[in-house]
């Protein structure tokens, strides 16, 4: 059982960090993780009562985080309140600090520094000695007590109170900046109306669209937000898709057309169906799919969450050695010197900036590739398609449109055409693969299913049909191959051969055009130095015709389902362990190779619900330009992420350095730790700011 809590006010990493760490110690509870991006603890838990779980949470969280809050429902991401209690006495400590600033030197100076002292850190402090006594030392309260109450022992007063007070303020903007980062990232995927107008004999009714059933009629005005999947009864207008697919065209529709919850009707007033309830809804899949995306944690993330634990003892240690060491064995060393410089060490140990900085930036490339139609279902996936140099694409349906037309029949001296494309049809009346689908139209009459005795699917052939008391067989030159049938008569390679009681009986050949875009995306994947492959079933004539018209690398053609996770396997060998393998599949034939690929997608069109559930990525506008753009959009995510780390690694090395030789203060260790964490998160905000040229290029 999976259960999602929000945590209102949760604004800390490292306290995030803590969260996850007690939650996954809870009774029934198997994995907790909490997603600092938007907000959230996810548990799996075994069946329990839920009232007791979340109090039991809200002690830890308590805890930990006093005034954090577990709610069941999603809070609205509002501007905070920045005339709260705790602000008010924290700028008192700031009043109180300037004025003791233009005080002459005495004991009152010192005395009211103290005052601003306490009020502008009397929280941190109190933190600092609950998280003591619960065995947990190693967090920024801790080293922000130890840091100023040491400078407070060598008689730095004004450096004590000024520095909690630069880290207070930094802590305030982190929060701010935190808040701006949630609230972009939530407006980019906050497409699910609210209120949907109920069609009733007196006109319209405000309803929740929870309480929407199927089969209720539902009035759409012009502007507003379609509330649920539905089909149109009345009316006609212009929808803007693109908050579902990326697609900036309107798209037209009228009577008796499908139509999904999300997109805005433009013009016409519409009266709709519902075909499925709210949580049913496309939008909402979409939606539960982003907001979960970031519980699957990225290999970078996972490594700062780790290297954070390491990371704060080993300099704390570092800075005990420092304060310690030179005084006892140099003569010349100043206690109070070497002391101070500890104390720059302290604060400068704080992990912040690297752990709230990649889990948003990975948040934000997930939020922007939904923004442009492109579903990733976690971190870890985005990072995967930034290592992508390898793009194995199926044939039929993801290259080509899929839409097949009969474009000749072969048939031998003892059939018509008419007959050979009769018993095809008949055949394939069960099949929905496009091919069949494509003869049985071309058939154009009414298949009597009583005639057909039995039905054999040949997995990778094709299938054996008894029908009129005569066997049939329809398939691909292997399936004739395997029953000893010589289809040698045939000059031109054919999609489908027929055989009628074990006699070859005639071919089909059908044309499946280039689907559009498909060439284009080939292209700017090789100017992005990525190999291209197709694998296919289809016979190796038609696969490198349509292989040499798009310029694909590598074609590999008649395969069996099994033998594409061959392919892949091999294709695997040649590959090291930091590249990786996409595989671009139509999300059900291809299930297989889909799994075995470090990343599947899915030319999932748009309400697929096999697309959406077994792929890693899907592309909602079926457009094969969105690879590219996924790829583009996870290069740049990862691109800004190692940024936010280079640059919290090299500030804090700098200080670092600077500290042990006694050149910097603790105003520059403070903007070590706090300054550089705001920088980063503003940085990862850039991640949302990709646009879309006319060419569908990511920028």
């Amino acid at each position: 059982m999976r259960l999602a809590y929000h945590l209102e006010g949760l604004d800390c990493p490292s306290c995030a960090a803590k969260i996850e760490t007690a939650a996954s110690k809870l009774e029934n509870v198997k994995k907790a993780t909490v997603d600092f991006s938007s907000g959230r603890i996810l548990l799996e838990t075994i069946e329990t009562e839920q009232t007791n779980l979340k109090d039991a949470l809200q002690e830890i969280v308590t805890t930990v985080e006093p005034g954090v809050i577990i709610s069941g429902q999603k809070a609205n991401l509002k501007r905070p309140n920045l005339f709260t209690g705790r602000n008010l006495i924290f700028a008192g400590g700031i009043l109180g600090f300037f004025i003791a600033l233009l005080m002459p030197k005495g004991t009152s100076k010192n005395i009211l520094y103290i005052i601003a002292y306490l009020l502008a850190g009397f929280e941190v402090i109190a933190q600092a000695i609950r998280n003591v006594l619960r065995g947990q030392i190693f967090d920024e309260n801790f080293l922000m007590s130890i840091a100023t109450v040491g400078a407070l022992a060598i008689g730095e007063f004004p450096e004590a109170a000024s520095v909690m007070i630069f880290y207070r303020t930094g802590e305030f903007l982190q929060s701010m900046a935190v808040d701006r980062s949630r609230r972009s990232i939530s407006a980019l995927i906050d497409i699910k109306p609210e209120i949907a107008h109920g069609k009733t004999e007196d006109g319209a009714v405000d309803i929740p669209v929870e309480n929407i059933a199927i089969g209720d009629h539902l009035l759409v005005y012009p502007g507003e937000r379609i509330p649920v999947d539905g089909r149109i009864l009345e009316g006609s207008s212009s929808l803007d898709t693109s908050a579902l697919t990326g697609e900036s065209v309107p798209r037209n529709v009228s009577e008796g057309e499908e139509i999904l919850a999300g997109c805005i009707n433009l013009s016409g007033l519409l009266t709709i169906e519902a075909t499925k309830l709210v949580a049913d809804s496309a939008v909402s899949r979409i939606l539960d799919l982003v907001e979960n995306a970031t519980a699957n944690k990225a290999p970078t993330e996972d490594f700062i969450t780790t290297f954070a634990k390491f990371y704060t003892p080993v300099v704390v240690g570092t800075a005990a050695l420092i304060a310690t060491i030179p005084p006892i064995f140099v003569s010349t060393a100043d206690f109070s010197d070497w002391f101070y410089r500890a104390l720059v060490f302290l604060v400068i140990s704080c992990p912040c900036a690297l752990v709230v900085s990649i889990p948003l930036g990975f948040f934000g490339g997930i939020g922007s590739a939904s923004k442009h139609g492109i579903l990733v279902k976690g971190s870890n996936y985005l990072q995967a398609l930034s290592e992508v140099d390898t793009v194995v694409f199926d044939k039929t349906g993801t290259l080509t449109s899929g839409n097949f037309s009969v474009q000749e029949i072969f048939a031998v001296e003892r059939f018509t055409k008419g007959e050979v494309l009769e018993f095809a049809a008949h055949a394939e009346h069960a099949s929905s693969h496009p091919i069949a689908r494509s003869i049985i139209q071309s058939y154009g009459k009414e298949i009597n299913q009583s005639e057909i005795d039995s039905v054999e699917e040949l997995s990778g052939f094709g299938v054996k049909v008894s029908w009129r008391k005569r066997e049939i067989l329809v398939g691909s030159r292997r399936l004739m191959q395997k029953f000893n049938i010589d289809v040698s008569h045939t000059q031109k390679e054919a999609n489908v051969y027929i055989a009628v009681d074990g006699s070859y009986a005639g071919a089909i050949i059908l044309v499946d055009n280039i689907k559009t875009g498909a060439k284009q995306a080939i292209n700017r994947l090789k100017t992005l130095g990525i190999k291209t492959v197709m694998l296919t079933g289809d016979s190796r004539d038609i696969a490198e015709r349509v292989g040499l018209e798009l310029g694909i690398d590598q074609i590999e053609a008649e395969l069996l389902p099994h033998q594409k996770v061959e392919e892949l396997d091999l294709i695997f060998e040649s590959k090291n362990d930091k590249n990786k393998v996409a595989f671009v599949g139509d999300g059900i034939n291809d299930a297989p190779a889909l799994a075995k690929a470090h990343v599947g997608v899915a030319m999932g069109a748009l309400g697929s619900e096999a697309a959406i559930e077994t792929a890693d990525v899907v592309l909602m506008n079926d457009d094969l330009k969105d690879i590219v753009n996924a790829i583009s959009i996870a290069k740049r995510t990862n691109k800004i992420v190692w940024q936010n780390v280079a640059l919290a690694f090299a500030v804090k090395l700098i200080v670092l350095l600077l500290g042990g030789f006694g050149l910097a203060t603790l105003w520059e260790a403070v903007f070590a730790d706090v300054g550089v964490t705001i920088l980063a998160v503003i940085n990862s905000l850039r991640i949302i700011t990709a646009k879309k040229k006319k060419d569908n290029r990511i920028l």
